[in-house]
């Protein structure tokens, strides 16, 4: 809302406290235009509303702004305009500037009147200053007259045509008045046209945390402060709360917390929402839930009226005192500041990182959970004992050796499995470095989560699930080219005499040569073997899609070029003998590979390398134990931190 945030005024206003003021439109704001089926949803969700169970209904907020003669007389000299000073100011001062809610306001004005009530409040418009006696009695005026008159009346017809004969009027007219409100936010010393701008054009609505800002940084908190003191904290507060903001923006940082899809331009709303649910605030009549939905309700601004519910009730300090307003703000705020510290701590920390990260990252516990269970342990080796705990239960079975079922219900443990195996080598690549003098901390990895979440990483077989009869040119071409420098002079020069010709049955002839002079026996892979966890790594799907069913030598390929941010196209083979890769390689959409999956087509778990072209079962074999080691750490290293 700017800079100048720290004097705006926040509170709720039913629709019968609203009677007797004036609001005045100005001329940024663009006519009426609510439709009829806007006018009907309004009139529908208020009717059903049921106040004995949700407390109140809540609007959007009304952004308003307490006009004077300063404000008045500045804008008629902008405009030359001295001689109309009296009657504009006549008008004007005194009367409530709606910056934003004007659809809104209008729509309830016209539902009030339809209703008979005898108590409203004024509107003035100032593009169309007949609006307002149109308002007053619409059957006066021609509604073609002008398009806000034309939307006015078709609003009027609906609510009248939505009010049956033998509805109760008067209950509802008690529920609108009594039960609904307007989120009032006064500005103060603001642009309003800024303001405006910022909330429409741009169409930025006003966020919980932007309310609960607002309470926070109310004057009326501050009481028996000077005015610097005042201001000091209040810039102290709001330095915090950016800086809070500022961390929670960065993906590295927000998608170890979160999966991506988060649609709210503030991310510090989170924490709010966090402290809300676990009613950490600790007021006193919403520890019953079902005193909680009557109070706060459960619509979209739940959490700013848990907020205002905080700040203007009661509430004892530790010595059965009534805490003052400050002591209630700085309360809060240290509770606000805490969570976001324990959130630093867990990413600052190698292993609380990892393990917090894993569990997030595949749904298996809510990060209220992680919360309770933080502030319940006495300390952080506790803490870890009961994430390793929950690792366990989440990968499930020990760590056994999962297979596919036909009906891909074990895919999602496969995937937390191997997921598990990069979180862990990366914290025993980490404490293995930790015991070398010479690595720094900057030295340390720390596994991307947000990168694994915005690419849609998933189960994928190293040797295909479908095998491939290398009848096409492209396989030959990629298993000659990995062969190439291991094979005889004499097979050399057969495999240049295949990339030199053109003909398919004389091409065909050659690799049958080629292939008898490896004299291979190709092993042969089981479907059952196919599907164990020793053939799958963590693979994204447009990877995948590149390559199909192509041997383990193209995909390995694949997977070097995706690491290094390009497509790296099969090497040719030069007439001197000399293998050559396209230098114009196109960029790939990603550079990064988990660190398993690089390592699965780098053949790092074999001790020696059999074949570039396969995924052998040797490979496979090695691979399995690097998995099964991995969990055995993890076992070994609960059992020396419950020690």
């Amino acid at each position: 809302m700017g800079q100048q945030c720290n004097d705006n005024q926040i509170g709720l206003k039913t629709i019968g406290e609203l009677s007797g003021l004036s609001f005045f439109i100005p001329n940024y704001q663009r006519g009426y235009r609510w439709t009829r089926q806007q006018v009907k949803d309004l009139l529908n969700d208020i009717n059903e509303f049921d106040a004995s169970k949700d407390g109140f209904y809540c609007l959007q907020p009304l952004v308003v702004r307490l006009r004077n003669e300063n404000d008045i007389v500045a804008k008629i000299h902008e405009r030359n305009k001295l001689s109309a000073i009296r009657e504009i100011l006549n008008k004007s001062v005194g009367k409530w500037e709606v910056i934003d809610g004007q659809q809104r306001l209008t729509t309830i004005y016209i539902i009030l009147r339809c209703l008979d009530s005898d108590e409203s409040y004024s509107l003035e418009y100032a593009t169309r200053a007949k609006s307002r006696e149109f308002l007053l009695n619409m059957d006066k005026y021609d509604e073609r007259d002008n398009i806000d008159f034309y939307y006015m009346a078709q609003a009027r017809k609906t609510v009248n045509e939505w009010l049956k004969p033998d509805f109760d009027k008067g209950a509802f007219l008690d529920k609108l008045k009594n039960k609904v409100n307007f989120i009032w936010y006064e500005s103060v010393d603001e642009d309003p046209i800024k303001v405006f701008t910022r909330l429409n054009i741009g169409k930025i609505a006003l966020t919980n945390s932007e309310l609960i800002k607002a309470l926070f940084l109310n004057r009326s908190n501050f009481a028996g402060k000077s005015t610097d003191s005042l201001r000091l904290r209040q810039q102290e507060i709001a330095s915090e709360w950016d800086k809070i903001e500022y961390t929670l923006q960065s993906d590295e940082f927000w998608l170890f917390l979160h999966d991506k899809g988060y649609d709210r331009p503030t991310r510090i709303d989170f924490i709010f929402d966090l402290i809300c649910s676990r009613n950490a605030l600790n007021i006193e009549k919403l520890n019953k839930e079902d005193e909680k939905g009557k109070i706060i309700g459960s619509d979209e601004y739940r959490t700013f009226r848990y907020f205002y519910e905080y700040f203007k009730s009661s509430h004892q300090d530790g010595n059965n005192d009534e805490e003052t307003q400050l002591q209630k703000t700085e309360r809060a705020w240290q509770i606000v500041k805490s969570y976001f510290q324990t959130f630093n701590e867990w990413y600052d920390d190698l292993v609380l990182y990892h393990y917090v990260g894993f569990l997030l990252a595949v749904g298996s516990i809510s990060i209220e959970q992680l919360v309770n269970s933080w502030k319940a342990k006495k300390d952080k080796k506790e803490f870890v004992c009961y994430l390793k705990d929950e690792i366990k239960r989440t990968i499930g079975n020990n760590g056994t050796d999962y297979q596919y079922k036909d009906d891909g219900s074990d895919k999602r443990k496969c995937c937390r499995l191997l997921l598990f195996h990069n979180i862990q080598t990366v914290i025993n690549q980490n404490q293995a470095q930790q015991g070398n003098n010479k690595y720094k901390i900057g030295t340390f990895y720390k596994f991307p989560f947000h990168l694994y979440k915005l690419e849609g990483w998933d189960v994928e077989h190293i040797n295909s699930s479908t095998s491939n009869s290398e009848e096409d040119d492209d396989t030959r071409k990629e298993w000659l080219v990995n062969v190439y420098l291991s094979a005889d002079e004499d097979t050399q020069k057969v495999i240049n005499e295949y990339f030199d010709n053109e003909d398919k049955e004389t091409k065909d002839e050659l690799f049958k040569r080629i292939k008898a002079n490896f004299n291979e026996d190709l092993e042969v892979w089981t479907p059952e073997e196919k599907n164990r966890i020793w053939n799958y790594t963590l693979l994204d799907s447009s990877t995948n899609r590149s390559y199909g069913n192509a041997i383990f030598s193209a995909k390995r390929r694949v997977i070097i070029g995706k690491d290094q941010g390009r497509l790296i196209p099969i090497p040719k083979l030069l007439k001197d003998g000399r293998l050559a890769v396209d230098k114009e390689s196109k960029f790939a959409t990603s550079s990064f590979v988990p660190p398993c999956t690089k390592q699965v087509f780098l053949k790092y778990y074999s001790t020696t390398i059999g074949d570039n072209n396969y995924w052998t079962k040797a490979d496979a074999e090695a691979y399995k134990n690097n998995i099964d080691s991995c969990l055995e750490k993890l076992d070994q290293n609960d059992q020396e931190d419950k020690q």
